[in-house]
């Protein structure tokens, strides 16, 4: 069983119609689960063997009653108030807190040796459903849905802080890749960026200032700005310690970004870590306004790092249907 994830298009609007259903966008990293005969192994979205990061999630999905399968869902923090954060995630990844890791499958690709992959995704969700009805661990959960009603579903997620929204074509077979069948709505602008250079700390400050970030167009990384918010003391060293061992000489942004924009002393590292970061909106220039650290994206691969732009239309009307 190879996993190959689906992923979602960014939409400026919530599609209407009964074509849709809507998911909550949960604040954490994609995993696929591959079950064996009683063992689970757990890849992220470009193939990296996280089975050990997440052995909690492994050993949950590892108990379900089934000799073979392909879950695809999203590992994350559950916050008190019913919201995820990527945040609390990272801090539990690095042993500061004691919260518990879970995993919201929203997809069921393989069954026993049944592909469900050709079937549609209303379908495929029927069945994850049935397999996780009888589970007594609160690790693995379903991820609900709603029909229809997209805009007022996408204004609810607003009201209550969530970070957006999934809408899916409910009779799409599963489509690999980057497709308009699969499309996300933000309710707050954050995006992955790649770490191209730092500033040195100021006042009381340790660690580091700031981190210089970009995003590629064509072969280029170019600068889109600095974010000095949202670290904590020991992250910010932490993440000092990782840069140093890759700084450099040479500039990676094409062009170089003119000192007044970067700062003095400004240090260069290789192109190598990606960065997910909190922000209002993009301005005229290609900058990113008001942004604040969010945490490490390492299931990411800085070349495929772009700038996301929303589409300003929505795909209407029903999608590809079952073949017959």
């Amino acid at each position: 069983m190879r996993y190959e994830p689906q992923l979602a298009t960014l939409v400026a609007e919530a599609p209407a119609g009964d074509d849709w259903l809507h998911e909550i966008k949960y604040d954490g990293y994609r995993i696929g689960c591959v079950v064996r005969r009683g063992r689970a192994e757990l890849l992220s979205r470009n193939g990296k063997d996280w089975t050990d990061r997440f052995a909690p999630v492994s050993e949950a999905v590892a108990a379900l009653p089934v000799t073979t399968a392909l879950l695809d869902g999203e590992v994350a923090v559950l916050l008190p108030d019913g919201r995820t954060s990527f945040q609390a995630l990272q801090n539990a990844l690095g042993g500061r807190s004691g919260a518990q890791l879970v995993y919201f499958a929203f997809d069921l690709h393989e069954l026993d040796g049944v592909d469900l992959r050709r079937r549609p995704l209303e379908e495929r969700k029927a069945s994850l459903r049935e397999l996780l009805s009888g589970g007594s661990k609160p690790i693995v959960r379903y991820s609900d849905h709603v029909i229809g009603q997209g805009p007022r579903f996408f204004a609810e997620a607003r009201r209550t802080g969530l970070e957006g929204i999934i809408a899916k074509r409910r009779a799409d077979l599963h489509r690999p890749g980057r497709t308009t069948g699969w499309l996300k709505v933000k309710c707050v602008a954050r995006q992955e960026m790649v770490i191209g250079g730092f500033t040195e700390p100021e006042g009381s400050r340790t660690g580091l200032g700031a981190l210089l970030l970009g995003v590629h167009e064509g072969d280029a990384l170019v600068y889109s700005g600095k974010v000095g918010t949202g670290f904590t003391q020991a992250s910010a060293r932490a993440l000092r310690q990782r840069l140093d061992r890759i700084e450099r000489d040479e500039c990676p942004f094409e062009p170089r970004p003119a000192a007044r924009l970067v700062g003095k002393g400004a240090h260069w590292v290789e192109p190598s870590l990606v960065a997910e970061v909190a922000f209002i909106e993009w301005t005229a220039d290609g900058r990113i306004r008001h942004p604040s650290f969010q945490g490490m994206r390492e299931d990411r691969a800085p070349g495929d790092v772009r700038r996301e732009t929303p589409r300003l239309e929505t795909p209407a009307g029903p999608g590809p249907r079952r073949k017959k």
